[in-house]
């Protein structure tokens, strides 16, 4: 798509996967202005806040379309099983099958943590706290020691994926996890 009819939307879609390539700290503005098309004032102009402000609203980004398709449903759901099932769909299909990191898990690794904490915990909290209040609905003893557990399964399994070169390692783990979870529903 020519740089003048790229959206915001695509324009930070695109700059999250530099920052996944490249980590935030080792992003160049070239990356960014080759992955974009923008030119440098365009992206000033887009981002005032230069890097820092592109890295908030790649978090921002990532948070809405966790909140949309994860968090939400976990939460508001009335049958826990199908929301959780949903959910390992979703994650399955965001982290394309293990073969994209998580950024978020990424900026919490580095130097990078410090500047987004509160973006970085706020991704995690969330996460586990709305699996917990499903698992709960559901019936699930412990629930919110199983959310952390399953969440930091889902984390740990991305990196063990990729480090393996190795994406099926993620669709065997999210298999049984879900196999565990539907378990421990009532």
């Amino acid at each position: 798509m020519p740089a003048a009819l790229l959206s915001r939307e695509d324009a930070i879609a695109r700059i999250a996967e530099v920052f996944r390539e490249y980590g935030f700290a080792g992003t160049s503005l070239s990356a960014i202005t080759e992955a974009t098309g923008l030119g440098k004032g365009s992206l000033y102009n887009h981002f005032p806040g230069g890097k820092d402000q592109m890295g908030d609203e790649v978090l921002a980004h990532i948070d809405a379309w966790f909140e949309a398709r994860i968090y939400a449903p976990l939460r508001q759901a009335g049958n826990p099983r199908s929301a959780i099932a949903a959910m390992f769909d979703a994650v399955e299909d965001y982290f394309r099958s293990g073969r994209r990191i998580c950024l978020v898990g990424a900026f919490a690794l580095d130097a990078t943590r410090d500047r987004f904490a509160a973006k970085v915990q706020g991704y995690f909290t969330a996460w586990i706290e709305a699996l917990a209040a499903a698992l709960a609905r559901g019936g699930a003893h412990d629930a919110h020691a199983l959310a952390e557990e399953v969440v930091a399964g889902i984390q740990g399994a991305l990196v063990l994926s990729r480090a393996l070169s190795d994406p099926g390692l993620f669709k065997r783990q999210l298999a049984q996890w879900r196999q565990r979870l539907n378990t421990a529903l009532a």
